[in-house]
C-alpha cells in the first residue's frame, strides 16, 4: 500500500527553499504514472525527498491519489502556448520529466511536437526519462504476428525498423538536446500494472475477459496460437519495477545518461500458465482452443452491455468496457509464432539488477484493481 503523506496543493512552488528534485510525470494517471507516484514517495527513493507534480490530457479520475502528489494539471500538449501558460507555475522548478504518456493513436510528428513543446517550457531541467516499448524492435501492431527483423533477444542497439513509429520520433527530440541535459529511454515489454487510463493495460484486458467468462458460464478460452499457449516465449514488464529503473536512471545512477534501456521482470512464461492463472484468481475453467481467429475480437468488443451489467450490479467505478479493455491488443499478444523477448544485460552492467515474478506481478496488480473498485472483491 501506498504510504499516506498530506496533501500539499500548492507546494513550495514561490517559497524560498526550492528542492533539489522536482518531479513532472506526463501521463500521471497512466499504467506507470501510477507507480512513478508511489515510488518516488518511498524515503528509500533514489533523489529523496521529491516534489511530484503530475499532468494529463483529463481531469482527474475519481479512482486517483491525488493526495499523494503536489499538483495535478491538465494538459494540452499539442498546444505550445497553452502547455507554457499551464507549465508557468512550475516551469523554473522542474529539474526530473518523466514522460510515460501513451499516445499510439497520435502520428509520430504530433508525438514530437508534445515532447518538445514541454521541454520548452521547462528551461531548468536536468534529466528525461522516456518511456517507449519493446514495439521498439517489432512491426507494427497489425502485422505483429511477423517476425522481426532483428530476432530475440532484443538488444537496445538493435537497428530500427523501416516503419514509422512515435517511439523512434520522441527519441529524435531528446537526441536533439544531448548537450542541454542528460536522459534516458526504457524499453518494457506487456506492462503489468493497475489504471483503467491506459490503452495497452494487460491485467485489466484479461481481468474483463474473465469476468464476462464468469458471468456468462463460460470458459476463459484461449484466442492465440498454440505455439505461445505451449511455449517459453514471453516477458513482462512490473510497472513498479519500471519505475525503480526509470528513477534509478534519473537520480540515482550519474553514469547512465543518454542511454536506452529495456527493462523487464527478468523471466519469461508460456502464455499457458497466465491463463491458469488468470482462471484461478476469477474461478473460471479455461481452455487452450475455441477463441482462435479475429472473430473473437469482434466478439468480446460486443460485451460491453455485460460488462456495464457487473458495473452496475457491483457498484464499481463507472467505466466502459471499449475503454478499459483492448482485445485487439491481446490478440495480438497471442498471435505470433517467435520469441518476444528483450535482453537484460545492459540494464545489469550498469547496476540495476532488481527482479520480479511475473505470475506474481499479475495475482498482485489484480489485487490492486480490486481496491482501486475497477473489479469486484471477489
Amino acid at each position: 500500500m501506498v504510504e499516506e503523506k498530506p496533501h500539499h496543493p500548492t507546494s513550495t512552488v514561490g517559497t524560498a527553499v526550492t528542492p533539489s528534485h522536482v518531479a513532472l510525470i506526463v501521463g500521471v494517471t497512466g499504467i506507470t504514472g501510477l507507480s512513478l507516484v508511489e515510488s518516488l514517495r518511498y524515503p528509500s527513493s533514489p533523489g529523496a525527498p521529491w516534489i511530484v507534480y503530475g499532468a494529463a490530457r483529463r481531469p482527474p479520475p475519481p479512482w486517483f491519489p491525488l493526495t499523494t502528489i503536489h499538483r495535478f494539471l491538465q494538459l494540452d500538449a499539442l498546444d505550445p502556448t497553452a502547455t507554457l501558460l499551464t507549465l508557468a507555475p512550475l516551469s523554473h522548478h522542474v529539474t526530473h520529466l518523466f514522460w510515460v504518456a501513451s499516445t499510439a493513436a497520435a502520428t509520430p510528428s504530433d508525438n514530437a511536437a508534445m515532447l518538445s513543446n514541454v521541454l520548452q517550457s521547462l528551461p531548468n531541467l536536468r534529466h528525461v526519462a522516456l518511456q517507449t516499448g519493446s514495439m521498439h524492435y517489432l512491426p507494427p501492431l497489425p502485422a505483429a504476428g511477423r517476425r522481426p527483423a532483428t530476432p530475440a533477444p532484443f538488444r537496445e542497439d538493435s537497428p530500427r525498423g523501416a516503419h514509422p513509429l512515435f517511439y523512434y520520433a520522441l527519441e529524435d527530440v531528446l537526441e536533439s538536446y544531448r548537450t542541454i541535459l542528460t536522459w534516458t529511454v526504457h524499453r518494457p515489454s506487456a506492462i503489468l500494472g493497475a489504471s483503467p487510463r491506459s490503452e495497452y493495460n494487460l491485467v485489466l484486458t484479461l481481468a474483463a475477459y474473465a469476468l464476462i467468462c464468469r458471468r456468462e458460464g463460460g470458459p476463459l478460452l484461449y484466442p492465440g496460437k498454440d505455439y505461445t499457449w505451449r511455449n517459453l516465449c514471453c516477458d513482462a514488464s512490473d510497472a513498479g519495477l519500471l519505475a525503480e529503473q526509470q528513477i534509478w536512471a534519473a537520480a540515482g545512477n550519474a553514469v547512465v545518461g543518454n542511454e536506452a534501456f529495456n527493462c523487464t521482470n527478468g523471466d519469461v512464461f508460456a502464455w499457458r500458465t497466465l491463463w491458469e492463472v488468470v482462471a484461478g484468481e476469477f474461478g473460471v475453467g479455461h481452455l487452450a482452443r475455441g477463441g482462435e481467429g479475429w472473430e473473437w475480437v469482434v466478439t468480446m468488443k460486443g460485451k460491453g452491455d455485460v460488462w456495464d451489467e457487473i458495473v452496475e450490479e457491483d457498484e464499481l467505478v463507472r467505466t466502459k468496457l471499449d475503454e478499459i479493455a483492448n482485445f485487439e491488443y491481446l490478440y495480438a499478444m497471442t498471435n505470433f509464432e517467435f520469441e518476444m523477448v528483450s535482453c537484460m544485460r545492459k540494464s545489469r552492467d550498469f547496476g540495476f539488477d532488481r527482479q520480479v515474478d511475473t505470475m506474481e506481478s499479475v495475482k498482485r496488480w489484480i489485487g490492486r484493481l480490486r481496491e482501486m473498485n475497477i473489479i469486484p472483491k471477489h
